[in-house]
């Protein structure tokens, strides 16, 4: 088990990791979302009339739709779908009838979930961190410690085309360079077990196996995988012999990079 995996596990266990982490993941529910008076009148007469594709219609013009269904995505990005398959509409649109009209009004403008505003919320904190973020030229000239600026797409090109990353699929959370190492990031914040949860934690982990004469990988992972429940996630971070750390560690790993062999 890497170092940092231990000092992670006694950071999380020790009073106050829940509260200093708010500090890289806040996530305070924001306003519900806005509803016009024309589409809740629309949405009203929809139901009273128990029109269902018109109120499905209606439901699809706003940001959020008021039930989870995995057909709804495709429904929203081609409406022609629609008049097509009747009997997903007819299904759908009975489970909304089904409901009071301002239980369906209320679930509609209710603001994003803060799950999703997890990624943002970390690399905003990172800029925070004290390190430069930039372009591609600069960073490659620079000496000394700092981050690549750019997206997802811009940071996994880079990994693949100038550090030669093989089979780099997904983008990354930073690619920080400690003179002429570079380290590549994904984090994330696990909130329960299993399904999409796990899948984020083999994510991370899949970068954390990353290293070669001049790039090393790294998991920066927090929540529930360093508490020991014997669950799959904390059975498996506790085997590995490569970086995992909780981010309110990384300004630590930083530094040290300097002090010793960057790839120890």
């Amino acid at each position: 088990m890497n170092i940092w995996i231990n000092k992670s596990i006694d950071l999380a266990n020790k009073h106050g990791y829940l509260d200093k982490l708010f500090s890289v993941y806040p996530t305070e529910l924001g306003d519900n979302r806005g509803l016009s008076e024309g589409i809740k009148k629309h949405i009203e007469k929809a139901f009273k009339n128990k029109n269902e594709v018109g109120l499905i219609k209606e439901l699809l013009k706003l940001p959020k739709f008021p039930i989870n269904d995995p057909y709804i995505s495709s429904l929203r990005k081609y409406p022609f779908l629609l008049d097509k398959n009747p009997r997903t509409i007819k299904r759908i649109g009975k489970r909304l009838i089904s409901m009071d009209v301002d239980v369906v009004l209320e679930l509609s403008i209710q603001p994003k979930s803060p799950s999703r505003q997890l990624g943002h919320s970390f690399r905003n904190w990172l800029t925070s961190a004290g390190y430069p973020f930039l372009g591609e030229n600069d960073f490659k000239k620079y000496k000394g410690v700092a981050f690549l600026s750019g997206g997802d797409t811009k940071l996994k090109n880079f990994a693949n085309k100038e550090l030669k990353v093989k089979n780099l699929k997904k983008g990354l959370d930073f690619i920080l360079k400690v003179k002429d190492k570079f380290i590549l990031g994904e984090a994330k914040f696990l909130t329960d077990y299993g399904g999409t949860q796990n899948n984020q934690f083999n994510d991370a982990i899949r970068i954390s196996k990353i290293k070669n004469n001049k790039v090393i990988g790294i998991a920066i992972l927090d929540g529930i995988v360093w508490f020991d429940s014997g669950n799959y996630m904390s059975r498996k971070v506790r085997k590995i012999n490569n970086i995992a750390l909780s981010s309110l560690l990384l300004k630590d790993y930083i530094k040290s990079l300097s002090k010793k062999k960057i790839l120890e």
